[in-house]
């Protein structure tokens, strides 16, 4: 009898060991599954992001209006008025502007194809501007030609308050004329008698 019941002991312990065990499995198993269905729905968060789903930033860029001198078919110069960034060292951007020409097919560049602003300096009312080689070595000649380019340079630079002369260089030379008529030694001011109005 003793035997008997010892045996459905044993049986009943042994029942119960592997019901908890299988339990634990399930339990672990069903864990597993759920991580698994978990990064599955976060993966698409880690997807690259795709530039064209990016929202457009407009340009504030502020604007400031400009005049640029540049040349008639009479020996004179003609204003352009042009809407450029206003950014710090605005005689610079100007003169830039200078140096790719006109936007009026009526009138004509006053700086020799290939021309580059080299520097530009603003010390004391005197602007020292700074061009490469091609203002000379690249100039069509003719003192009609020469006088339209140094007074647009001078007379585009003293627009600005800060500016009362304009000392022309050549690759970081003072030189004495640009094609031989008007001597550009010295500190020129603003010549206003060859601007004409179209």
């Amino acid at each position: 009898m003793k035997a008997a019941i010892k045996f459905f002991l044993y049986m009943g312990l042994i029942m119960i060991i592997l019901y908890t065990s299988g339990c634990f499995y399930n339990n672990d198993a069903g864990s597993g599954k759920m991580k698994e269905e978990i990064i599955t729905l976060e993966q698409p968060d880690c997807a690259p992001t795709n530039e064209a789903t990016l929202p457009v930033i407009a340009d504030t860029t502020e604007k400031t209006k400009v005049v640029l001198y540049f040349a008639d078919d009479n020996g004179n110069l003609v204003a352009e008025r042009r809407e450029i960034p206003k950014v710090v060292g605005i005689a610079r951007r100007t003169m830039q502007e200078l140096c790719r020409g006109p936007q009026n097919s009526a009138i004509s560049p006053t700086l020799p194809a290939g021309t580059e602003l080299l520097d530009i300096n603003i010390r004391d009312g005197l602007c020292t501007v700074n061009f490469s080689k091609q203002l000379i070595t690249a100039h069509s000649g003719g003192s009609a030609m020469e006088n339209q380019t140094v007074y647009s340079i001078v007379n585009t630079l003293t627009q600005f308050r800060t500016v009362e002369r304009v000392q022309i260089q050549v690759d970081g030379r003072i030189v004495d004329s640009i094609a031989g008529h008007i001597d550009v030694s010295v500190p020129l001011a603003r010549n206003s008698d060859i601007i004409n109005s179209l």
